[in-house]
């Protein structure tokens, strides 16, 4: 069993939790996800609350190949009203802020936000490590390679599964030097990967475990389910499903997902199988 404190507040992980995505963007790759007004956020959030969702992970800015990259203002303008209604609505939410700026964390967590969720795992802005361990709240590192702009090219030609393990050695030692505690292992499904070294991370999902940290699975619709099948991400439900059962199986805590009820029946019913 793992344990978060967020914000004095104890998140207990005795059995996987559901993380529901709210893109509070115009251009998410799943068009059924963006939630572009403060209403049609509360709603979501609505849902996936009643669905099962332990964690409500607020984004403002897509990361999809091609996507326009925001400035740190830009993407506090957007996620900053969603948060503040969420938690005046919803007290007592967990809610987690998806983003690579160390201002936009600050402000999110000041807003109400007790995870920050960075898919640089530090490395695009060099101010959120320190940012975080002031802040005092749990950390979803994630792997990625490159820059904002060159995260999404792949190495066929590299061991996937050791890279990727190196690379939160590596890290899971920097966040403990700085002072993060509470550190959450994100493998990246769908960053800096070719799909066939998707499905290997996936494969041999259980080598992460010797980190001794939560594992957050991120695998919702994304391309390597829907171009694997040759459907759209609309079409990519069952996919995810599989999937995220799979990584249920071999150790996943945290399904970070756009479907919440479905995630939360996938965990339910893999209890029986663990």
């Amino acid at each position: 069993m793992y344990t978060l404190n967020c914000k004095g507040s104890l998140l207990e992980i005795s059995r996987p939790l559901v993380m529901g995505i709210i893109n509070v963007t115009p251009d998410s790759f799943y068009t059924e996800s963006r939630r572009f007004t403060v209403d049609s956020a509360l709603r979501i959030a609505e849902n996936m609350l009643a669905d099962g969702a332990r964690i409500l992970d607020i984004g403002g800015q897509s990361t999809r190949p091609g996507s326009q990259t925001l400035t740190a203002a830009d993407e506090m303008a957007r996620v900053l009203p969603v948060i503040e209604a969420i938690c005046q609505r919803f007290p007592g939410t967990v809610l987690s802020i998806d983003t690579y700026f160390s201002a936009v964390a600050k402000a999110s967590v000041e807003a109400g936000v007790s995870i920050v969720n960075d898919i640089s795992g530090g490395n695009f802005d060099n101010a959120m490590l320190a940012t975080v361990a002031a802040l005092r709240v749990p950390y979803v590192c994630m792997h990625v390679k490159g820059t904002a702009d060159t995260m999404h090219r792949s190495d066929a030609g590299v061991d996937i599964t050791k890279e990727v393990l190196d690379y939160f050695i590596e890290r899971k030692q920097a966040c403990a030097d700085i002072g993060i505690t509470d550190l959450i292992i994100d493998p990246g499904f769908g960053f800096s990967k070719t799909i066939a070294q998707n499905f290997e991370i996936l494969k041999n999902l259980e080598v992460f475990s010797m980190l001794k940290k939560p594992l957050l699975l991120g695998v919702s619709r994304k391309s390597s389910i829907y171009k694997t099948l040759g459907i759209t991400p609309d079409e990519a439900l069952n996919g995810t499903t599989v999937l995220n059962t799979a990584g249920l199986l071999k150790g996943a805590a945290i399904l970070r997902v756009h479907d919440v009820k479905e995630a939360a029946e996938a965990i339910e019913l893999t209890q029986y199988l663990l």
